[in-house]
């Protein structure tokens, strides 16, 4: 069976960030989308959950409003409170992308450039011709 989501929304709101006693981190977020049949708008929320690496990753760079593109699989949510059972569908999610336009995308965050490449790398002048690089 296939379970697998693609989600493109803007965020509802800033990433929630948190850490299990492990120190792994979580964050959560909903993305909304708009589903348009002829005249008629429908405004559609769907609660997202990331772990680890894409976790920092949507925490870094993303924030209330953006466009996103979410990446994952559907669960189920189950967990009991006042003796009640509760549940939710959620996306767990693989990864996030980027969406829209730079200028939709700019959060304030400066990204990072390295002054020198990572060890073992060299950079490659821009005149050289790309015929003569190995992975053409």
């Amino acid at each position: 069976m296939i379970n697998r989501t693609i989600l493109q929304g803007r965020l509802v709101s800033d990433p929630v960030m948190k850490y299990t006693p492990s120190n792994v981190a979580m964050a959560q977020v909903s993305v909304a989308w708009s589903d348009k049949y002829k005249e008629s708008e429908k405004l559609c929320y769907l609660p997202c959950k990331a772990w680890g690496h894409t976790a920092e990753f949507l925490n870094k760079w993303f924030l209330k409003g953006q466009e996103i593109i979410v990446e994952g699989r559907m669960i189920t949510e189950e967990w009991e409170a006042d003796g009640k059972k509760n549940s939710r569908l959620i996306c767990l999610v693989d990864s996030v992308s980027f969406c829209g336009s730079k200028s939709d995308n700019n959060t304030g965050y400066q990204r990072p450039v390295a002054s020198r490449p990572p060890s073992g790398f060299k950079p490659i002048p821009d005149n050289v011709d790309d015929e003569g690089l190995p992975f053409n």
